[in-house]
């Protein structure tokens, strides 16, 4: 699911792959702000089929929780 996430990652706020990390925090190593954040999300409810409503937003601050979260809700790698 990692491999996935850099993937997406590096898509969206347009770094390499290879500096993500599940330690990669969305602000402060990728600089995001709440409309890159929202569009993460929208990215990630589409590539996995899954609706992440907007009170969880504020727990997922790194990759790893984020793929925590994914696998909480039983989404497969």
């Amino acid at each position: 699911m990692l491999e996935k996430m850099r993937q997406i990652l590096a898509e969206q706020f347009n770094c390499e792959e290879d500096t993500i990390t599940e330690e990669t925090n969305f602000k402060d190593d990728l600089g995001a702000d709440s409309l890159d954040l929202f569009e993460l999300v929208m990215a990630l409810e589409e590539e996995y089929s899954i609706e992440i409503p907007a009170d969880d937003l504020t727990n997922l601050t790194t990759v790893g929780s984020v793929i925590d979260y994914l696998k909480d809700k039983g989404v497969e790698a």
